[in-house]
């Protein structure tokens, strides 16, 4: 699964790198937890333009009754996803990119939780393949209740974070991103070619300190390298 990830980029860098016009002053991201609000992009069907919008990270289906159930939905396994009623049509409709340049998983050890830090071996922002929906509650739909919320797909480790975790977040490969947006696309086939896991030769991952399981704490400190990697 993917429960954390960081995102310490300027607002620069990541217009460049996403094609986008424009996005607010980022504060840098150490640490993100699901709840919180995420920086993704979405393409506006109406412009069929890139947009950047802060979603809440945990998907709530537009039916869902109870908002506090998106807890569970922080992830959605790319081997399943176009079958449970939660992801399926977000998936054939509402397609977006999660900024990150980082994510963690933990390995068990001797009873306690160590975490790792993986991200790009360039240190460049990416793109983790995401879906979005709009929520409301059923009864009393009124202004100022609505929530849009994401959610991340998850798919097999690789080499690199096996040893670690069996699970990893879909990094799109930046080719693939305007085929993931495009939401005129609504079959399975051409999109599911996308959620493979990315190349470990393209990664580093390495021991940082506990600080990370805390998810108060959004310091540096929480990406420093406890070795020289693994």
């Amino acid at each position: 699964m993917c429960g954390r990830f960081t995102l310490n980029q300027s607002s620069s860098a990541l217009c460049q790198f996403f094609r986008l016009d424009k996005i607010p002053d980022l504060a840098p991201q150490y640490n993100i937890a699901p709840t919180q609000s995420v920086a993704t992009v979405i393409q506006n069907p109406e412009t069929n333009q890139r947009e950047f919008q802060q979603l809440r990270w945990g998907l709530i289906p537009a039916w869902m009754k109870d908002s506090r159930m998106s807890m569970n939905l922080i992830n959605a396994r790319a081997e399943t996803v176009t079958e449970k009623p939660a992801f399926r049509a977000a998936f054939k409709h509402r397609r977006c990119l999660v900024l990150a340049d980082g994510f963690y998983e933990w390995k068990r050890e001797n009873g306690k939780k160590q975490p790792f830090y993986f991200r790009l071996s360039e240190g460049t922002p990416f793109g983790f393949a995401g879906l979005w929906e709009k929520w409301q509650p059923l009864a009393a739909k009124s202004e100022g209740e609505e929530i849009i919320s994401c959610t991340i797909l998850t798919t097999a480790a690789n080499e690199l974070v096996k040893p670690i975790h069996e699970r990893m977040p879909v990094i799109l490969a930046p080719q693939d991103y305007d085929l993931w947006l495009n939401h005129e696309i609504q079959t399975p086939e051409p999109l599911q070619q996308l959620l493979c896991p990315y190349p470990d030769q393209a990664m580093t991952g390495y021991p940082v300190s506990t600080l990370v399981n805390n998810s108060r704490q959004n310091s540096s400190e929480c990406i420093i390298s406890l070795s020289e990697g693994i």
